[in-house]
């Protein structure tokens, strides 16, 4: 039990006996920090992106450029049963929209 009251007194003299900091280490400490704090305050450089980027870099730009092109193609090789999207280009005359999806209106009309 003497050994741990011997080691009680010497913590006890240790926590009593805190060493000065050094000059020089302090001055370097808060150097580091005003270099911190300056660093932190100043805003961030703007990061160089490209408009491609914007859409995924050119892997987003190729599928989107993918997509584009089969949906012009889909757009003017239309199935049979709709009507030519090239007609509604030079096509003055709406009439031929309904004439041309076949449709049985006779269930419709009022018969009173």
């Amino acid at each position: 039990m003497a050994d741990q009251d011997e080691l009680e007194i010497l913590f006890a003299q240790a926590r009593q006996d805190r060493p000065a900091l050094p000059e020089a280490l302090a001055v370097r400490i808060e150097t580091d920090a005003e270099a911190v704090r300056l660093a932190r305050q100043a805003p961030a450089p703007k990061p160089n992106r490209r408009w491609w980027q914007d859409l995924g870099g050119w892997r987003g730009l190729s599928g989107l450029a993918a997509a584009s092109v089969a949906g012009v193609w889909i757009g003017f090789s239309a199935p049979s049963f709709l009507p030519d999207p090239a007609d509604y280009l030079v096509s003055q005359d709406a009439s031929f929209l309904v004439a041309d999806l076949n449709l049985d209106f006779e269930d419709l009309e009022d018969t009173e």
